[in-house]
């Protein structure tokens, strides 16, 4: 009983003698506060360049001419041009449709009889005057009256003979208004007469415009035009220089394809709704066969542009995401960043382009950051490559 009881006691005693030695040998902990390593960002080296301003829009693409073919004599039409349908090609003075030219070939005959008759009635009264005058002055005393002479009977017979003439006339247009020719080289629109239909004067027969070049109106906004060499069209004066280059993109097949124009004039007015300004851009032979079998540049084709603006000097291009409030940029010099002022020449979704308040191998950064005090201490993404640090992993 006695060892039963003395046992535990001495085990006990061990361990709190143990536990006690171990407490006094335990070496001394110093705490320290935690390093917060200063905060990782992107940085970009920039440099001046010369850069060529571009304005970017879109639109429509249209005929620089588009008419309506109207018949201007009546008649049933009896041949029509296989060109004049919807979509066919024609050139300048082809036949597209004839109307029946009888009835107007037998007005020109009898307009013709009309002015020999009136050829002969002033000749007839001509010599009649000649006449007259003889036996005057054989017979009579003083000066002859022109009754006697003739004179009104002669002016009579030239007006009948003017009348006669512009008779011929109207009847030889009629008959060449039988045949409608093509204004222009073109494109058949929309057809709206066939062969057997009887037309009269003022009925459309179709549709036309002219394929030499087409037009491309491309709204901007008016503040834009800061960035083109433009001359405005004044009063009396006619544009000096010629508009800038575009360049037109559209999807088309499966496929996107390039074409090149010219921006030719400013319209008049600005859009009260909108606030933009049209500039219209020309493009010449869009039907044209190109080297890479290009398709055509169709009218009604949505058309991307990138107008070619000024060419500016000494300026610095960056990121848009580099922008900070106030017209700021943050900058690292020795690993620390800086807030900078800058003049913003353009910035659009992508870039900004900076005319004043960066220098050359200056150090932007590209990261966003919360909070930023003016010199605080940073790394930079290049830095931590170089020591191979963790944080340079990204």
């Amino acid at each position: 009983m006695t060892k039963k009881v003395l046992l535990p006691i001495l085990i006990l005693i061990l361990g709190v003698v143990g536990a006690a030695g171990l407490f006094a040998s335990r070496d001394t902990v110093e705490t320290r506060p935690p390093e917060v390593p200063p905060p990782l960002v992107r940085v970009s080296t920039v440099n001046p360049n010369q850069i060529q301003l571009k304005v970017l829009t879109q639109g429509t693409v249209t005929p620089r001419t588009e008419s309506t073919l109207i018949a201007q004599v009546a008649g049933q039409i009896i041949s029509v041009s296989p060109a004049f349908a919807s979509g066919g090609f024609f050139e300048k003075g082809d036949l597209l449709l004839s109307i029946d030219p009888r009835d107007y070939e037998v007005a020109v005959a009898q307009a013709k009889v009309q002015v020999a008759q009136a050829e002969l009635m002033i000749s007839r009264e001509q010599e009649e005057s000649a006449i007259a005058l003889e036996e005057w002055e054989r017979m009579g005393k003083g000066q002859p009256s022109d009754l006697v002479l003739r004179k009104p009977q002669i002016a009579e017979a030239q007006a009948a003979l003017e009348a006669a003439t512009g008779a011929l006339t109207r009847a030889q247009l009629n008959l060449e208004r039988t045949s409608i020719r093509a204004p222009y080289a073109g494109r058949v629109r929309s057809k709206s007469a066939d062969t057997g239909q009887y037309v009269g004067p003022g009925t459309p027969i179709g549709r036309i415009y002219a394929v030499d070049y087409a037009e491309v109106r491309l709204p901007i906004p008016d503040q834009d035009l800061a960035y083109l060499d433009l001359g405005f069209g004044f009063r009396g004066q006619s544009p000096t220089t010629k508009g800038p280059k575009v360049i037109l993109q559209a999807n088309f097949a499966g496929q996107t394809h390039l074409w090149e124009g010219q921006i030719v004039r400013i319209e008049g007015e600005i859009d009260a709704r909108s606030r933009m300004i049209n500039l219209v851009a020309r493009i010449d032979n869009p039907y044209g066969l190109s080297e890479n079998n290009r398709p055509p540049l169709a009218v009604g084709m949505y058309v991307q542009a990138e107008i070619m603006g000024k060419i500016v000097d000494n300026v610095y291009s960056i990121p848009r995401s580099a922008l900070r409030p106030n017209k700021q940029i943050l900058v690292v010099t020795d690993n620390r960043l800086y807030y900078r002022d800058i003049d913003i020449l353009r910035a659009d979704a992508s870039e900004a382009i900076i005319s004043r308040g960066l220098n050359p191998n200056d150090q932007i950064c590209l990261s966003p950051l919360d909070t930023v005090v003016d010199g605080m201490r940073v790394r930079t993404h290049n830095q931590d490559l170089a020591n191979n640090t963790p944080g340079g992993q990204q």
